[in-house]
């Protein structure tokens, strides 16, 4: 399917949500497709991404299917977006905000705030404050990691903030973040600007140097979370805020990406979201059906393994060490951000 005809039915949808929901007063686009021509490719194992802006707080509706279209709607409130300087200055919602991905507006606040937005989204000013809030995110995440939680958890807590060191390049550069595929194009904007030689590095931070997970592994790997997922699938996942994405609509997302990274030569890559997926399933098993997931443990303990963090210890010394690491990070992405804002 094309982007353009996704986006159109993702329009669609909101206009329906918004007919009967009217504390929605406003919606945009986020994710991947930002940015995107309409006539790309939207490949079957990538959503479509909504951000409902709320005069109230609402739940996350989730990821879902909607006329033949995998849709990720979420939710937030004007007091959280805030003003202009606030999206200006956060790395999560200044890239929705830098193109014109509003999909609603009635009352024209979002069109304002993207008019400023798209305007300053390049000044040094913005950019600096907007690293500085990933590097912000990673060391206050690194440092809560509390090995009295259970291990799913703790993974959780170790894996994003680590991961987002993967999300800082692409701030710095300019280039609108991912999640799933954040190291991809890490590497892509480190060798833009003339930092190839600093990926292997980071991408070792999620997997300790990757010995031993060549892509057979990975597919073992892979095969195994299967087993979990569908079993978690069939569960009940209410209260769990990722709990859509472990169903048949986010399925494919799971291992039709991961496939498609271990074909493309990204095996390492893929174990990011591998290993997210498994804690994920592991974390509802611990709440719904504890049996299981002591049954199901030994798989998901040889992921952490081979990744180098099979101990709460082992969690601890990456944690330290990637905080160790990140002044001179720092010294990579602010020649990045000079390039950028350069030209």
């Amino acid at each position: 399917m094309r982007v353009g005809v996704a986006r159109a039915v993702a329009a669609g949808w909101v206009r329906e949500r918004m007919r009967v929901d009217p504390a929605i007063e406003g919606a945009l686009f986020s994710g991947s497709t930002v940015g995107l021509p309409d006539d790309a490719v939207l490949p079957p194992w990538s959503d479509v991404d909504v951000l409902l802006v709320r005069r109230e707080p609402g739940v996350k509706v989730g990821k879902f299917v909607y006329r033949g279209v995998l849709l990720e709607v979420s939710t937030i409130t004007w007091a959280e977006l805030g003003g202009p300087e606030d999206v200006l200055g956060s790395w999560v919602f200044a890239p929705m905000l830098r193109t014109d991905g509003v999909i609603a507006d009635p009352s024209g606040r979002l069109g304002a705030v993207r008019e400023r937005v798209a305007a300053g989204f390049a000044d040094p000013v913005w950019v600096r404050a907007r690293c500085a809030g990933v590097r912000r995110r990673i060391e206050a995440g690194l440092r809560a990691v509390d090995a009295e939680r259970p291990t799913a958890e703790q993974v959780l807590a170790w894996v994003f903030p680590t991961s987002l060191l993967a999300v800082w390049p692409a701030v710095a550069g300019l280039v609108d973040p991912t999640v799933r595929r954040r190291y991809v194009r890490a590497e892509w904007v480190l060798s833009r600007f003339g930092f190839a030689g600093r990926y292997p590095g980071l991408l070792d931070t999620l997997d300790g140097g990757g010995v031993g997970l060549d892509p057979a592994r990975v597919r073992a790997h892979l095969a195994g979370l299967a087993v979990v997922f569908d079993e978690v699938a069939r569960l009940p996942r209410e209260g769990f805020a990722f709990g859509a994405d472990l169903g048949a609509a986010g399925r494919p997302v799971v291992f039709d990406g991961a496939v498609e990274l271990i074909e493309a030569g990204r095996h390492r890559e893929a174990m990011f979201w591998v290993l997210v997926t498994y804690a994920r399933c592991h974390v509802v098993l611990g709440t719904v059906a504890p049996e299981r997931e002591r049954a199901l443990r030994p798989a998901f303990q040889a992921v952490l393994a081979d990744l180098g963090v099979a101990s709460a210890a082992d969690r601890r010394r990456r944690a330290d060490g990637l905080l160790a690491a990140l002044p001179g990070w720092q010294v990579v992405m602010d020649a990045v951000a000079a390039e950028a804002v350069a030209g």
